[in-house]
Order: structure tokens, then sequence, then C-alpha cells
């Protein structure tokens, strides 16, 4: 697979051509051993975000195909040449040996037993982990057993949970497709928690299962108001129409105020980011919702509507939106928030009142794309290597919204500060959940301020969850896709939604 390509890039049904960097005295074959190593290089050279700013990825790299097969063969695992091209600001793209692993998680399909899990220190400045559960999946092996929401999971298979660093930490105990959780009560004294295991161990197994991102779809009614309320818990295309759905329930009860809960919602895909965002919406049809800056290769060569993505009346399946018209939004958030479920906040900014509730998001402002070794760089190209299954997810583009701010990398902050607390978690849907009921509080008030207690108990200081173990984990991608015409393989025309 050599570097010189015309790439013909298609955003909305416009075509432009992107032609790399003219390497005609530089073509050549390298060695089956490092082929890998090849495709990592050279997809990173032409989309990475980052690629004028690392230096291994020069286009001069090429000059010398000696130096540079040196260069590929000082990394005989692809992952760490993969690593060694990260940029340092770069906290989210991945790689992957088996793009079968990636493919699923993507569409919300995963090896999972159903625990939907929120890994924390037990008291700030410890290394003791405890897991507090969030929700427990349908349909899944925990479904039905005697674990729920607000658990306290204090070991697995009898081991205590610790974490000191990346390195050195014992989650791995996770990763296996049967354990055990070990359960505890938990106590708060003078701000310390403790914890008494209880003697509850729930045995679980991982199966391959496809989650439904929407968790809980529901009105309640506030007064005279109307509100609709949605737990959504990952950007899935697959569910879009699911999705369109509940909007089209909520127009017919008449919704007056909605409430988004995003507080476990790592990401997914940027077409139903812009989906969601116009069915809250639907006034704003074929306006600007976000703009999309690339590398220094790409982005010059893109007009101003291959650049952007616009509010939208139809699903890709040509089914009409159901837009609630609304021109103020209640958001529920955690530092699980991300990607394009800031995307979302972000893009509907500028046009609408967006109250965010809860606590600052996790700050993934760029996108990422998966690449294949193929001509075309995607899945469906019929020149791809069948020689390996490896896959990379890079960062390819930071997402700005109509105002031009993308500057969210600490996180976007809430109007309503309220942290889930442990001793309170409440039932998720329940107007007395503490979220919720802030929410619901400010729009029984008409957005006036309000006088409740925010105050934690004691502050959770996250590691990780169940979602953010996973390969997409916090990420955003682009849908990268060959066309459907054979024209279309012959020419390498790739389809950015």
């Amino acid at each position: 697979m050599n570097i010189k390509k015309l790439l013909f890039l298609f955003v909305a049904a416009s075509v432009i051509t992107i032609s790399c960097t003219d390497q005609d005295d530089n073509l050549f074959s390298v060695p089956a051993s490092i082929e890998v190593q090849d495709f990592v290089w050279k997809g990173l050279n032409l989309w990475y975000f980052w690629q004028g700013e690392v230096p291994d990825l020069a286009d001069s790299k090429l000059d010398d195909s000696e130096n540079y097969i040196s260069f590929l063969n000082s990394f005989p695992n692809p992952g760490d040449l993969f690593e060694h091209l990260r940029d340092p600001d770069d906290r989210f793209s991945v790689i992957v040996d088996n793009y079968d692993v990636l493919q699923n998680s993507q569409q919300g399909t995963s090896e999972s037993n159903g625990v939907d899990i929120s890994y924390i220190f037990l008291n700030s400045g410890s290394s003791e982990v405890i897991g507090y559960v969030r929700y427990i999946v349908p349909n899944s092996d925990a479904d039905g057993k005697d674990i729920r929401r607000g658990d306290i999971v204090y070991a697995v298979n009898g081991q205590s949970l610790f974490y000191n660093s990346d390195t050195d930490n014992n989650l791995d105990l996770l990763d296996p497709t049967n354990y055990t959780f070990n359960l505890a009560d938990l106590t708060v004294t003078s701000g310390v928690r403790s914890i008494t295991p209880n003697g509850r161990n729930i045995d679980l197994t991982k199966t391959n299962i496809t989650e439904n991102p929407i968790l809980i779809a529901s009105t309640i009614d506030v007064g005279a108001k109307k509100v609709g309320y949605i737990v959504y818990n990952q950007f899935i295309s697959n569910f879009d129409s699911q999705l369109n759905d509940v909007f089209a329930d909520f127009q017919g009860q008449g919704v007056t105020d909605l409430v988004l809960d995003f507080r476990y919602n790592p990401g997914g895909f940027v077409s139903s980011a812009i989906n969601i965002g116009s069915m809250v919406t639907g006034q704003f049809e074929g306006l600007l919702f976000t703009r999309f800056r690339y590398n220094d290769k790409i982005q010059p060569q893109l007009t101003d509507e291959q650049e952007n993505r616009y509010f939208t009346g139809t699903l890709s399946s040509g089914a009409a939106i159901n837009g609630l018209n609304l021109t103020k939004v209640y958001v529920l958030t955690t530092s699980s928030t991300a990607s394009a479920s800031e995307l979302v906040i972000n893009s509907l900014e500028p046009y609408i009142d967006v109250i965010q509730v809860g606590t600052t998001s996790r700050g993934k402002n760029e996108a990422s794309v998966s690449l294949y070794d193929s001509p075309s760089w995607t899945f469906g190209d019929s020149q791809l290597n069948s020689n390996h299954k490896w896959a990379m997810q890079p960062l390819i583009s930071r997402l700005e919204n109509s105002a031009g701010f993308s500057n969210y990398t600490e996180g976007l902050v809430p109007d309503i500060v309220i942290s889930e607390d442990l001793t309170n978690l409440g039932i998720l849907g329940d107007e007395t959940e503490p979220l919720l009921a802030a929410a619901l509080a400010n729009i029984a008030a008409a957005g006036r301020p309000l006088n409740f207690n925010t105050t934690r108990v004691v502050p959770i200081d996250f590691i990780t969850d169940t979602k953010l173990r996973r390969i997409t984990g916090d990420r955003m991608y682009i849908d990268l896709k060959v066309g459907d015409s054979d024209d279309a393989l012959q020419n390498h025309k790739l389809i950015i939604k």
C-alpha cells in the first residue's frame, strides 16, 4: 500500500479531491514483516490531526527507503509504533489487533455481564478502589440477579481493588469472562467513607450483547408542563430510528420541556449527535451544527460546505425527523459524559438555552475515524489486506460550534452543580433522583435560581467506568465508508458522515 493516492472526500452531496504530498520518487515496497507498521505510519501521516506536529510523521520520512524501513523495524509491535507517533495532547486515539472488536463496540455490541459500574477511590489520597453500580443492562446476565443501582463492589473474586497508576493497579480482574463481585455496605463518618463486606457475592458471566442506548424514555408532569425525559447512554446509529420514535411520542404527548440524561454517555457517532440535536429543535434545519477542523494536508482543500455539518430534517433512511422545536433543553452530565454528548451541548449552545445539570463533563472535542489496511482505508474495500486484522481509530478532526468555540478540553462546566451521592443515588427516572430533581425544580421555577442542597457528602474521585474500559471508550467517530458503486471503489471515494 503506497501513500500516493487520490482520495475523494464526500461531505453532504459534494465531492472534492484530496491529494497527498507528491512522493513519486519515494514509492517502494516494504517487507511483509512490517506491513502493519507501514499501514500505521501511512494512515497517520495522511489523516492524523497532529500530523504536522509529530516529527516522525513528516513526509520527508519517505525520502530514504532504507531509513524508513529501519525505522519501522525498530517497532516490532505495531501498537508500540502507534504509541510512539501519538501527540502528547492526544488522549483518545486507539489501535486494535482485531477490528471485529472495534466494529462491534461501535454498534453497541460488546462482551458484557450487564453491570454498568463506575470505579472510584474509596477516599481521596487512598489507592483503595470501590465501584458503584449505575444501572443494569436489560436482558443481560446480571438482569434478574441480586445486584442493582447503588450497590458497592469492593472486591473481585475476593481480591480488593486498588489503583496506584495506569500501570500499577489490579483492574484487570475485570477482564475475564467469568468473575464474582463481592459487595459491601458503605458508611460515611465525618466525611470519610468506610466499607463493611455484607456477604453478598454475585457470580457474573460476560456474553456478546447489544445494549439499547435508550435506557429510559418517559414523561413527567411538572405543574402544567409536560417534561420529556430520556436516558441515552451511547450514540449508536443503528438506534437512530428508535430514538426518533421516542421523540414522536414526545410530540404526541405535547412535551414542553426536555431533560436529556447523558450522565453515562461516552459518545459515539457524529451523525447520531446531529440527529438528536435536530430532534430537540427542528427549527434550524440547514443551519450549521458543527464545523470540522482537519490537519494541514486536508483542511486547505475543503470548501465551506465540505467542512460543515448541518441540522437535518431527515434520518439517513429518509424518515422525517420528529423535532420538538424547543428553545431550551436540560442536559444531565458527569465526568463520564464525553465526546458526542459534549458535541450536542456545544453545538446547541449558540441556538437555544442549554441548562447543564450535574458535574463537569470529560472534555473530548475531537472526532476519530476507523482506518483499515486497504487502498481506501475502509473496511468495505475489496482490496482489504487479509493478512492481518489490525485497525486504528485515530483522532483526525477537532469540532467547533457555529460560534467557533471548541475549547473545552477541560470539560463543559454545568450551570447547576450537583454530584451523584453514593449515599443517595436514587432511582433513574424517578422524580426524586437528585440530578433529575434539580432539573425538574428549575423547570418548575421557570429558570429562577433555586435554593437546594447540592453539597456532596464526600467527593467522588473518578477513575474509570464500564464503558470507558471498552476499546471505543469515550470516542466520537466519523462514519467512513466506501461508496456504494464499483466506480466509488475503483476511485477510492470515501464518505465521511
